[in-house]
């Protein structure tokens, strides 16, 4: 026998499909096609042989490939006998902060502007947030001595750090591959690209975010572990993915004075820039497109790498300045025709972040970096 309980449950259960049914879906962004690397507007790469493993040699510069398949390094496990850093974390809140105080977020993209295709119509609102900073210290560091160190953005969450990269560090320092350095991992104040925190610290093309870290929060590192940075910035490197990537790139051009080493992964060289700036109209694209060619070369050493299916167009904007593949490869050709110190990675079978390969390379990638600072320093 149905009871009034009973009908009101199948009622429920014909009810919330439909409901479900009408909620509008979110679109799937698209597969990012794959850019074959010997493309006739790529880099002429040197072939490695495609094992996994195998990584570009230590002392060139120029373009590789690697891959379809990928090994992490030894470097990125525990070894017994290595001498282990120590992690620590603290905050900054955002109402203490002098610059990027309040944050922005918006809530939905944001419109092309109708009078300038180069950039978006965004609504955004003010936002408090609070920011993460893991520092790690190597068990090598002797205290009361100025320290080299890396700057890396996008750092973890509180009390979440992230040990590959203080482990892979653990494992170079003991073997004098690179040396004995501080790490400072940055999160950003959240959010992504045009409109939100993080978009306006990293995509901005000026010097104010790498200013921020200098007076706001390196100072807080040095007094909260009792370290010493160096203020050499053959001492100091910066690295970064995606759009941490481009403000690595932002954070020593317009800082070299401050820093020196530049690593990336799927580096945000594309127009992402919000707002908009009538000197740097086309955003991270202007460094290759502008700012490096006619400018004269700077003392940095830049190490990149990205995905053969790397982000293509994935908003709105149809500019022909949002292909991440095409950027790093013009990034590749314009630093090798002003003589910088390079090498760029072209990872296959890899998406955005590069995936599998970055494990392979990281270690690598940073001794590469490294190259010419004595390890004994």
């Amino acid at each position: 026998m149905l009871t009034p309980r009973h009908l009101l449950l199948g009622l429920v259960a014909i009810a919330l499909p439909a409901f479900a049914a009408d909620k509008p879906k979110k679109p799937e962004r698209p597969q990012p096609p794959t850019r074959p690397f010997d493309a006739p507007e790529a880099p002429k790469f040197a072939r490695l042989d495609g094992k996994p493993g195998v990584t570009p040699p230590l002392n060139a510069n120029g373009d590789f490939v690697i891959g379809p398949d990928y090994l992490p390094a030894p470097e990125t496990k525990v070894i017994e006998g290595v001498p282990q850093g120590v992690v620590r974390q603290f905050q900054i809140d955002s109402k203490d902060c002098k610059l990027f105080n309040p944050g922005i977020a918006r809530d939905v993209f944001g419109t092309v502007d109708p009078n300038n295709p180069k950039t978006l119509i965004v609504e955004t609102h003010p936002i408090d947030y609070k920011r993460t900073i893991t520092v790690y210290v190597p068990a090598q560091y002797a205290a009361g001595t100025e320290a080299p160190f890396i700057v890396t953005h996008d750092g973890p969450g509180m009390g979440k750090p992230d040990l590959s990269l203080p482990r892979i560090l653990d494992n170079l320092i003991a073997q004098k591959r690179v040396p004995a350095m501080i790490a400072i991992m940055i999160s950003s104040g959240g959010g992504d690209a045009q409109g939100h925190e993080r978009g306006r610290e990293y995509d901005t093309m000026s010097g104010l975010y790498a200013e921020f870290i200098e007076n706001e929060v390196l100072p807080l590192v040095e007094k909260n572990y009792s370290l010493k940075l160096t203020r050499d910035p053959e001492g100091r490197a910066t690295m970064g993915n995606s759009s941490g990537g481009s403000a690595a790139l932002i954070m020593a051009w317009y800082h070299p004075e401050w820093y020196h080493r530049v690593l990336t992964f799927s580096g945000t060289f594309v127009n992402q820039q919000w707002p908009f700036n009538p000197e740097t109209p086309d955003g991270a694209w202007g460094f290759h497109n502008k700012l490096i060619p006619e400018s004269p070369v700077k003392p940095l050493r830049i190490w990149m790498a990205v995905g053969d299916r790397d982000n293509y167009n994935p908003n709105v904007m149809r500019d022909g300045m949002h292909d991440w593949v095409e950027a790093n490869h013009r990034m590749a050709r314009v630093l090798k025709t002003k003589g910088y110190h390079y090498q760029y990675v072209y990872c296959l079978n890899a998406g955005h972040g590069i995936g599998p390969a970055k494990p392979q390379l990281l270690p690598q990638a940073l001794e590469w970096l490294w190259q010419g600072y004595p390890a004994a320093k």
